[in-house]
């Protein structure tokens, strides 16, 4: 049986034993959500419940496309619950890594070849060299949360995202090629994670994502703690 929680629309639910799993699939994730839409209706959702509850930080890993993998931090705040189950918790992150190798060669032969293209034509050996990779992130989730035995919250949901990248090195340090990585783009996400209340004011989180954007795509993995200012929400409760 499923059971609503929380005041002023804002909650969990609670699944029976068979049910502890971490939902990670984005399928789930649109499945849950349509069904809640449908029989809670939009009245549920109030967004003035909304208030700083607590404040966590996370270490990760993540493993782009085009960049070689590398460690990520950040930080993430809880806002509460807009309506039944859904949290909200906005997030700002930083990772730094270097293009792989593969990609610098593609880059270099392209710009051998705009070169070639010039009147009249230059013929070079180009040699960008090693070239960093850094993202910082200004994102938006939403979790659909739910309580299961044992202190533990089980999460799904996705999210938006900014993304300010940023590249260099000394082949291309003041060229069109850092013109080129340096960009703001727009970004969306999928993740799933476990909490456990260690106690009503401290959780240990883990959790699993994919980040997409316009220039890369990567899987993501995070650990962290998060310290709350105010006691659980109704059916966060410890002891269950």
């Amino acid at each position: 049986m499923t059971k609503r929680f929380g005041n002023g629309g804002a909650g969990l639910r609670r699944l029976s034993g068979r049910h502890v799993t971490t939902v990670c699939a984005a399928v789930t994730l649109l499945a849950a959500t349509a069904g809640t839409a449908e029989a809670q209706g939009l009245a549920d959702y109030d967004y003035d419940q909304l208030s700083f509850r607590g404040l966590g930080a996370w270490v990760g890993g993540n493993w782009p496309t085009r960049v070689e993998s590398t460690a990520t931090f950040g930080i993430r705040a809880d806002l509460g619950y807009a309506g039944p189950g859904v949290r909200i918790m906005p997030h700002v992150g930083y990772w730094s890594s270097t293009m792989e190798g593969g990609e610098v060669a593609d880059l270099e032969t392209r710009v051998e070849e705009l070169l070639l293209q010039q009147d009249p034509p230059v013929s070079a050996d180009v040699d960008l060299g090693a070239i960093d990779w850094s993202d910082f992130v200004i994102g938006l989730d939403a979790h659909f949360v739910w309580a299961v035995p044992f202190d533990f919250l089980t999460y799904a949901g996705a999210g938006f995202s900014a993304h300010v990248t940023n590249g260099s090195g000394p082949g291309i340090d003041g060229t069109f090629v850092e013109d080129l990585i340096d960009s703001f783009s727009a970004g969306i996400n999928v993740h799933g994670g476990v909490e456990y209340l260690a106690t009503d004011r401290f959780r240990v989180f883990t959790e699993a994502r994919y980040e997409l954007q316009a220039d890369l795509r990567y899987p993501e993995v995070r650990a962290g703690i998060t310290l709350y200012l105010s006691e659980p929400a109704t059916g966060e409760e410890r002891g269950r």
